[in-house]
């Protein structure tokens, strides 16, 4: 039904850039918002950016001014630019995606972000 398949995570110095991308690869199925979360190890997940059908946008305020957040609905692909990453950005970044079609959450299999020097 629903498969989200993440990429661009890896390995970056502080002050670096990467674009995480997450996308469903199926078609007929409509989803409304998008959103990236993280989990650093001994911390709760935690909502990072959403980014609405319509387009509004919503970050944390720890990543606001740096990351940037974006949908191709005709892809159905979110995307989640981050510049000037910090070690404290390090963690386990999920993409996870509301289904209107089927009314739920879905979510992806995460990517690895490591900012360090």
């Amino acid at each position: 039904q629903v498969q989200l398949v993440e990429s661009g995570g890896g390995l970056v110095q502080p002050g670096g850039s990467l674009r995480l991308s997450c996308a469903h690869s199926g078609s007929g199925i409509r989803f409304a918002t998008m959103g990236w979360h993280r989990q650093a190890p001994g911390k709760e997940r935690e909502l990072v950016a959403s980014i609405t059908g319509g387009g509004t946008t919503n970050y944390a305020d720890s990543v606001k001014g740096r990351f940037t957040i974006s949908r191709d609905n005709a892809e159905n692909t979110v995307y989640l630019q981050m510049n000037s990453l910090k070690s404290e950005d390090t963690a386990v970044y999920y993409c996870r995606f509301y289904s209107l079609t089927f009314s739920r959450h879905y979510w992806g299999q995460g990517t690895q972000v490591t900012v360090s020097s």
